[in-house]
């Protein structure tokens, strides 16, 4: 599948769709299992605040990996992302309820780039709180 977004279309500045996704105890007991990153801080509420963490917390290659969504959805093909990098920056608590935490990101087009590459700069918010920084996917339009 090759990118829908044109290189020709896109300024600096054009605003991706921003997302918001609930994450609850049961996405991290599935990408536990996906990931094999099975780290007793993010189901285990005991020791997450036995160990000074607000409560359990999601793997921040979930949180990642979400934030990500928003430029593959944008772009309308996963593999047009070239380049992806993040700062975890802080932890996204995930209380023990039926609502879990919100996650919310959005993104811009930071830079146009050679070869119809663009940088894309994210922000990821939970609780209020900016959970990664530094947050930049290139991005290879049609």
């Amino acid at each position: 599948m090759a990118a829908s977004v044109k290189y020709d279309d896109v300024e600096v500045g054009t605003q991706l769709p921003a997302q918001t996704f609930q994450v609850k105890r049961s996405n991290l007991v599935m990408y536990a299992g996906a990931s094999g990153d099975f780290n007793i801080i993010h189901w285990n509420e005991r020791t997450a605040k036995a160990v000074g963490l607000p409560d359990v917390i999601a793997h921040g290659m979930f949180t990642m990996a979400e934030a990500g969504r928003v430029v593959t959805d944008w772009v309308g093909d996963p593999g047009a992302v070239v380049e992806y990098g993040v700062r975890f920056s802080a932890p996204v608590p995930v209380p023990d309820d039926d609502t879990g935490t919100t996650l919310e990101v959005s993104g811009h087009v930071e830079e146009k780039l050679a070869d119809n590459k663009v940088a894309v700069a994210l922000e990821a918010k939970a609780l209020g709180a900016t959970v990664l920084t530094k947050a930049r996917a290139i991005v290879q339009l049609a």
